[in-house]
């Protein structure tokens, strides 16, 4: 009886009873994405006719039946157990079962245990704790740079059409400079004939 199966396994469980070297289950650890798949591996160390799986919920504090695989190959599933999420593979040697885990969800978290029946009892594996379900990572969208080149643009004046280097601004700064520098001539020019005075009137002396 399936019900009483579960009981027992849970009293075995709780009491610290299901430690045994009949099983050995591996990764101890699984840290997957969303989306994604993982495969946990039972090894028994002696033939037995199948395999059964079991998850425990932390929180949902529950022990649930999953799927059974007897040596010849054929699966039993449990109520409400999806056969696209659950598949069992064993090989030919009856020594060696995988549990796949498709179509991952945070709904999956918890721990995965294989266990074998022996004189009406079941007897766990060490564990497989499905640690967490990561969420996929979120699509991040570069803006397009821009190939046009920019000319003579600051921050101050991208709002404007008139920037600092816009023909209204240098044109009369180049004419200003320029009747400066002519309005500098005859200056330079009255303090060159004043140099020149003050020369030769040095020497006659």
């Amino acid at each position: 009886n399936e019900k009483k199966m579960i009981t027992m396994c849970c009293c075995l469980f709780f009491l610290g009873f299901c430690t045994n070297l009949l099983l050995s289950q591996t990764p101890e650890h699984i840290l997957a994405q969303t989306n994604n798949e993982t495969k946990i591996l039972c090894e028994l160390k002696k033939e037995h006719a199948g395999v059964y799986w079991y998850r425990w919920s932390q929180e949902r504090q529950t022990f649930e039946f999953l799927v059974f695989c007897n040596s010849l190959g054929k699966a039993l599933y449990g109520a409400n157990i999806s056969k696209d999420k659950f598949s069992v593979h064993g090989v030919s040697s009856h020594n060696f079962y995988s549990l796949r885990i498709s179509h991952l969800h945070a709904s999956d978290n918890g721990t995965y245990y294989c266990s074998v029946s022996q004189s009406s009892q079941l007897l766990l594996g060490s564990g497989t704790q499905l640690v967490d379900v990561l969420p996929l990572p979120q699509k991040t969208t570069q803006a397009p740079i821009s190939k046009k080149p920019t000319w003579c643009v600051t921050k101050r004046n991208a709002a404007s059409k008139k920037g600092a280097c816009s023909p209204l601004v240098w044109v009369p700064l180049a004419a200003s400079i320029l009747v400066l520098l002519l309005s500098l001539v005859p200056t330079a020019h009255r303090l060159h004939r004043l140099r020149r005075r003050l020369w030769l009137r040095v020497h006659r002396q």
